[in-house]
């Protein structure tokens, strides 16, 4: 376990979120690459209501922001690389290994998480909305050509480019904004590679280390209901 109340890395998290959003909150892909690359790291957990000054780390009010008291950045991309950058584990050496594994991040966050976010939307918030109905056939069949994609692109292989890499690891957690559908499992070599994803160790312990900070905070009016 590398989470250390005195790491010089900090992340910052949600101190709870509701059950849908539970381990797909972008923290998760933070606390992943750590666990791979084996850094200590302590996590700064943070109300729905943040401090205004929060803005002047992340300008949009999100999590998380990374910090290890040589540079201060946000966006679970640029925190993934440069993770991977301090870490072989996460990123090859050699220049085209390396870059073929960034543009797999950027594929993931640029050209299929907006289509799965778009269907997470229609279906946790707008499920009831006349528009929804009426859009979500055409959200589906748009998640399903990226997912058709990245399966012809995967094949056979374990790993997008032969070996786990930072491209992986974000492709996977973008894969997992899809769990309330069975449009994943319904892809042989995609729900195998999700699945060998999140089997990985450090997956396991960084997932685990999210859902205990909401449980420990859960609200005392959840704690009713449930």
């Amino acid at each position: 376990m590398s989470l250390n109340p005195n790491a010089s890395i900090e992340i910052t998290a949600f101190r709870w979120v509701p059950e849908f959003a539970q381990g797909l909150v972008r923290d998760l892909r933070a606390r992943w690459a750590l666990e791979e690359a084996g850094l200590d790291y302590r996590v700064r957990l943070l109300d729905q209501e943040r401090p205004p000054e929060y803005l002047l780390e992340q300008p949009f009010d999100q999590v998380p922001c990374f910090s290890d008291g040589k540079i201060k950045i946000f966006e679970t991309g640029a925190i993934v690389q440069y993770v991977g950058e301090q870490s072989e584990a996460l990123l090859p050496r050699d220049p085209q290994g390396k870059y073929r594994a960034i543009q797999w991040t950027y594929a993931a966050l640029n050209s299929v998480e907006p289509a799965f976010i778009n269907l997470l939307l229609i279906d946790r918030f707008f499920t009831n909305e006349e528009w929804a109905k009426l859009r979500r056939p055409g959200a589906v069949d748009f998640a399903k050509l990226k997912l058709k994609r990245v399966s012809e692109w995967l094949g056979d292989k374990e790993w997008l480019e032969g070996r786990f890499t930072i491209g992986d690891l974000v492709m996977t957690t973008t894969l997992r904004f899809l769990r309330h559908t069975d449009l994943v499992a319904e892809i042989p070599n995609l729900a195998a590679y999700l699945k060998r994803a999140e089997d990985r160790p450090a997956f396991k312990q960084a997932l685990s280390d999210q859902v205990a900070s909401y449980a420990a905070n859960q609200p005392q009016e959840e704690g009713v209901a449930a």
